[in-house]
């Protein structure tokens, strides 16, 4: 145990990190009630004043920290080893001297917590090239849904990114495979979400009284009579498994996604894996224009969509009609 309190300054790399997620960067074992305790009792600091788990951190802010174990690490990351780092390599769909994106494959965490030991967060060096500067991730896809993931190669480019995010100014289009068909081919999910802790992790349930907005719109872009459907999901929200609570609600949960969709989710002879891909994002550039990157699918779902006789080239816009 560290026996005094400490000041710790943030570094670079942790750059628009939320305080919560720093704790669980630097200090894994900590569990998040706990850390919620150290905040209420004004024992974690920011700058000298009690602050929120949801606070964005900027590079040299000064955290007090109590007694914890471990210590936070100066030396960063561990660097990855030369095998992860060519299969990371091989992801890049779009790089230049602001913005790399990266095809982020199903199964790979973008940030670490517990039980999770190898994330993506901790390899970024391999995506360095020739910069100077670590890239940042500005955004995330959960652990289990695959596609377009945009990385920040320089602080500058990190901070107007993040903004982008946090003013709804990134437009992002998902593909799913649900079960089932909705009955509207297409439609606008308007339901509001809330965390709740339970022994087996957090969930997202609605929440119609204390539920924060969420919004999502969809379109059919082909389906197998009642049995499935290809649907776009666009969120106009950034709730926490937003896409899968909302589709289970109406009736027709993303396949493989048994968290929130039950036995209904899945289907016998198909990959029992979460059919949702981050398919394209749109985003103002960090120097001037627009961003626009297309992930091509990636290992189960391109099976199913073989299976299935869904064209993975599609390219025409399903919300165009609707002016979004």
């Amino acid at each position: 145990m560290s026996e005094r309190v400490k000041v710790v300054a943030v570094a670079a790399d942790d750059e628009g990190v939320r305080l919560d997620r720093w704790f669980r960067r630097h200090f894994p074992n900590l569990p998040h009630g706990r850390l919620e305790k150290l905040l209420r009792t004004g024992q974690v600091r920011l700058d000298g004043k009690r602050v929120k788990a949801n606070a964005r951190l900027a590079a040299g802010n000064k955290l007090r920290l109590p007694p914890l174990a471990p210590a936070p690490s100066r030396c960063g990351p561990k660097p990855p080893s030369a095998e992860d780092a060519e299969a990371l390599r091989s992801l890049v769909i779009h790089k230049d001297r602001d913005v790399i994106a990266i095809n982020k494959p199903a199964g790979l965490a973008v940030q670490g917590g517990t039980k999770t030991d190898r994330h993506l967060d901790a390899m970024l060096d391999a995506l360095r090239f020739e910069a100077v500067e670590r890239p940042r991730l500005v955004h995330r896809l959960d652990k289990d849904t695959s596609g377009v993931l945009l990385l920040a190669r320089n602080r500058a480019a990190a901070a107007k990114l993040a903004k982008s995010f946090r003013g709804r100014d990134a437009h992002k289009v998902y593909w799913a495979i649900v079960v089932g068909a909705p009955r509207l081919k297409r439609g606008r999910i308007d339901l509001p979400l809330t965390k709740i802790a339970g022994s087996r992790g957090e969930r997202v349930a609605p929440d119609e009284d204390e539920g924060k907005r969420a919004v999502t719109y969809y379109a059919v872009l082909e389906n197998l009579g009642n049995k499935a459907a290809w649907v776009a999901l666009m969120p106009q929200t950034g709730r926490t498994h937003q896409l899968r609570v909302h589709m289970a609600a109406i009736g027709t949960p993303i396949l493989g996604d048994g968290k929130y969709g039950g036995a209904k989710a899945f289907v016998s002879g198909l990959p029992e894996k979460l059919h949702l891909h981050a398919r394209q994002i749109k985003i103002p550039h960090p120097r001037g224009g627009t961003l626009k990157v297309t992930a091509p699918l990636r290992d189960h779902l391109r099976e199913t969509f073989a299976l299935f006789g869904f064209d993975p080239n599609f390219s025409g816009d399903p919300f165009a009609e609707a002016g979004l």
